[in-house]
């Protein structure tokens, strides 16, 4: 079948001429893809530009979205976004060469470029304090690797399906509090089996939501190794209680952090004593068996995308507990919502988002970061940056110096760049799938060296089986991810691509239909792969990576950066952050993140002279890794 991820965005991909921003049937039906969405908003003037739009995209009218609302009937904000007809559509700015900026005169107290779930939560958090802040996001809708797309009547999302930090109690349940402090909340349906573990020899285990269902299962098929499973994931869970106890906030902020000891100075001990530890080290103090330890490595690797050595504590404990702590949930509709309720949120709290504002370069005047300068040539100003783009994009393409500063020189030399992904959103004929089928699956049946190999490993979410209104009536969705190097798919013709995207995609469904699910070849109604060229491409990730991973065996998160950088007035946010990959740990960076912003541009307390002396200390630290 034919690629279109490949030719559109996934945010792009529900349709030639149409854009699904919320999860009805009455979407755009006739939206030029040169257009943009643009909506500016204040707390007191929450307007929308509500335009009719001819084939020359030209602007007509503009209208409160209250009183559009009102005349229209409609409840749901994210439906005016959405509403249009073939004659009629809500956009703004017609087309990429738009001057939107070109009169543009306000400062912003930030920029923050990029609108993955780390940028959005960064940016949110900012404007609760009342920061006037502009998210510059590069395609049409926000969430980048966690985002949706439409296709054919099914709705697919871009990244994983397992959602962590969704849960109801806690601190660690980030992405539920960065929702409430924008007044917004999700409806979620709770996944009883977090994953389902398809590995060598035979090896079945099931991930309860129930942790003491899990541990049972995980202590029948290692009946040897009943105290040394109990202690491991102990460990884990004190870890996680230590988190779970703290209120999380930036790192790098020595009056809160002074704040947290004095409250909870047991906890933060903890976290030190595990901060420079890795998961599989633990493991090693209390397991002997080899299979069990390759199991954990496969648990860790579904955190890290490496095996449990390379794999900092602190983020497997985030996460196998959180799991049984608060739960997987999946939010009703898809995984893009999440993103949409933040943005949402962001503008009713006052802030400005732009989407098709692609980002080229971070200005800097006297060695500060002063603005960015977009690709029509736009230059917008703040008084500060923030970066939602990987380390590697940040300074080796958007940042225009002649050297990059020391610190990043010395990431790059303890951390490289994790493989991308290949990947295969199919949908399928549902009576290929048997009743009881898990909503999420890691598969590696053969050989246990192969966990990290390219397509050695198989991630399968099928997220229908917990919310079947993602895809017509009588179908599933599936969808597929393995690593994959970028190397791999350079170099090819357009026919050999395309060639080599169908033979790698047939393997790979032959070894879930020889694993899991007989005549699945045959059951697929729809197909579209992507490679890492796809993920370079529409996520605007160097080499498609997922994220950072260790160049060798780290000293746990030691070596891994804040969110400040060696540039003044510029900082980072997301996974090439502390504490690195999945959604609650960008999430927990985007809350760092816009504490030590707030601070520095005097929206929290702050003492230059401890911000002077603790970020020494932190980068003398990384230099221990």
């Amino acid at each position: 079948m034919m690629d279109i991820v490949d030719r559109l965005s996934p945010a792009m991909a529900s349709s030639a001429y149409s854009i699904a921003f919320s999860a009805t049937d009455s979407c755009i039906n006739c939206l030029p893809l040169q257009t943009i969405i643009h909506i500016h908003a204040r707390p007191w003037k929450k307007t929308a530009l509500i335009c009719r739009v001819s084939s020359s995209t030209s602007v007509l009218s503009v209208h409160s979205v209250n009183s559009y609302h009102r005349h229209h009937g409609i409840n749901d904000s994210r439906n005016v976004l959405a509403m249009a007809s073939s004659a009629e559509s809500l956009v703004t700015i017609p087309s990429s060469n738009s001057t939107r900026f070109s009169n543009e005169k306000e400062d912003y107290d930030a920029i923050v470029v990029g609108a993955g779930i780390g940028g959005l939560v960064a940016a949110t958090q900012l404007a609760i304090r009342g920061a006037n802040v502009l998210l510059l996001e590069k395609y049409l809708i926000p969430g980048g690797s966690s985002g949706y797309y439409k296709r054919d009547g099914y709705t697919f999302d871009v990244g994983s399906s397992v959602m962590f930090g969704c849960g109801d109690k806690g601190s660690v349940n980030l992405i539920t509090r960065a929702l409430a402090d924008v007044g917004r909340k999700l409806d979620l349906i709770p996944d009883p089996t977090t994953v389902h573990y398809h590995m060598p020899n035979a090896l079945s285990v099931r991930v309860h939501r129930d942790y003491e269902a899990f541990i049972g299962e995980l202590t029948h098929i290692f009946p040897h190794e009943t105290q040394g499973i109990r202690s491991f994931y102990g460990e884990c869970w004190r870890v996680f209680n230590a988190l779970n106890s703290l209120e999380l906030k930036s790192l790098e902020e020595p009056l809160y952090l002074f704040g947290q000891f004095f409250r909870n100075p047991i906890a933060c001990l903890t976290l030190a004593y595990y901060l420079p530890q890795n998961a599989g080290d633990i493991a090693r103090k209390y397991i002997k068996d080899p299979q069990l330890l390759s199991f954990i490595d496969a648990e860790c690797f579904i955190v890290s995308t490496v095996d449990a050595c390379r794999t900092p504590m602190i983020n497997a404990s985030m996460v196998i507990c959180d799991r049984h702590y608060g739960g997987i949930n999946y939010p009703l509709g898809g995984v893009g919502g999440i993103a949409q309720q933040l943005a949402d949120g962001f503008i009713e709290k006052g802030g400005r988002i732009e989407y098709r504002a692609n980002v080229k370069k971070i200005l800097m005047k006297d060695s500060k970061a002063v603005g960015v300068k977009l690709a029509t040539g736009q230059e917008i100003f703040a008084k500060v940056v923030v970066s939602n783009a990987t380390r590697w994009d940040t300074f080796e393409k958007l940042l225009d110096t002649n050297q990059i500063p020391k610190e990043e020189q010395s990431f790059q030399k303890c951390y490289q760049k994790a493989p991308s992904f290949l990947s295969i959103h199919m949908g399928v004929k549902a009576e290929v799938l048997p009743p009881d089928t898990d909503c999420h699956h890691l598969v590696l049946e053969d050989d246990w060296k192969n966990l990290e190999a390219p397509y050695g490993t198989i991630f399968l979410s099928i997220p229908t089986v917990l919310d079947p209104s993602l895809a017509p009536s009588g179908r599933h969705i599936l969808h597929i991810f393995t690593t994959a190097w970028m190397d791999d798919w350079e170099g090819l013709s357009p026919a050999d691509y395309v060639a080599k995207k169908e033979a790698v995609a047939d393997l790979i469904i032959q070894r879930l239909e020889k694993t899991l699910f007989p005549g699945l070849k045959d059951a697929v109604t729809f197909k579209e792969v992507g490679t890492p060229k796809t993920h370079r491409r529409f996520l605007a990730r160097d080499e498609g990576t997922y994220g950072p991973i260790p160049s060798g065996r780290p000293k746990g998160l030691l070596g891994m950066p804040f969110n400040t950088t060696a540039v003044e007035g510029l900082y980072c946010v997301g996974d090439s952050c502390f504490p690195g990959q999945g959604v609650i740990a960008v999430a927990f960076s985007g809350v760092m993140c816009a504490h030590r912003v707030a601070a520095d541009i005097g929206l929290e307390r702050r003492s230059a002279i401890l911000d002077k002396g603790l970020l020494s200390l932190l980068s003398w630290f990384r230099t221990l890794a």
